[in-house]
């Protein structure tokens, strides 16, 4: 599998995000990456509202 074609600092910050390494990310799915993006666009969502 391919590396996802996302900068090393996009990389970074999803890691944080996320809580995973940053390797993980690099070959994560991309499904599954856009899937936790998503749950994190939620949560963000949810904080602001409050």
């Amino acid at each position: 599998m391919k590396p996802l074609p996302i900068s090393a600092e996009t990389a970074k910050i999803l890691s944080e995000k996320l809580q995973v390494p940053i390797e993980q990310i690099m070959h994560m799915p991309q499904h599954i990456l856009m899937q936790k993006m998503m749950e994190l666009s939620k949560e963000d969502s949810k904080k602001n509202e409050d």
